[in-house]
């Protein structure tokens, strides 16, 4: 199945200029959402995997299904303030500014094999901010998964030494 023909290009969103590739129509086949989620899970064999963390917000799509199908816990990044227990959080570098990504406290335990799901490597901030994060709570990244890479803009260069992989190239 070819994923590419479920990615709708959305001209000028979300600020003109921008070329968005959009998931929604993927999300809206079954058959297409679950080639994808098993091509993502592909990935995953053999690296022992026992935590998927997924990047709020469009990451939540495929993460829970990843951590679901693979057997293991689900640990959800959100923005500072989103989550109601004690977190642990990781500061990083926007265009124009800063912002906070955190996970609960106790999501993450020292040795545990983290896959990080988003569905897009753009610049690669935010998957940085992740890895650093799910580092600090004392797990070990041992894949980096995205449902497309936007290899234009680099985003893989943050993640050097990182086990980084994506279904959909651009």
């Amino acid at each position: 199945m070819d994923l590419n023909k479920y990615i709708r290009d959305v001209q000028n969103f979300p600020k003109q200029g921008v070329l968005f590739k959009d998931i929604t129509p993927l999300l809206l086949s079954p058959e297409a959402t679950e080639e994808a989620l098993s091509q993502l899970c592909q990935q995953a064999e053999g690296l022992g995997v026992n935590k998927v963390a997924a990047v709020e917000s469009r990451g939540f799509f495929f993460g829970s299904l990843i951590a679901n199908k693979l057997g293991v816990g689900y640990v959800p990044v959100r923005k500072k303030g989103k989550l109601p227990y004690t977190t642990i959080s990781m500061e990083y570098a926007l265009e124009y500014g800063t912002d906070t990504i955190e996970i609960h406290a106790d999501a993450i335990q020292k040795g545990d094999k983290v896959l990080i799901h988003d569905d897009v490597l753009a610049t690669g901030g935010t998957a940085e901010a992740v890895v650093k994060l799910v580092e600090k709570a004392g797990g070990e990244v041992v894949l980096v998964s995205f449902l497309m890479k936007l290899n234009f803009l680099h985003g893989e260069d943050k993640l050097k030494g990182k086990n980084v992989k994506s279904l959909l190239e651009y």
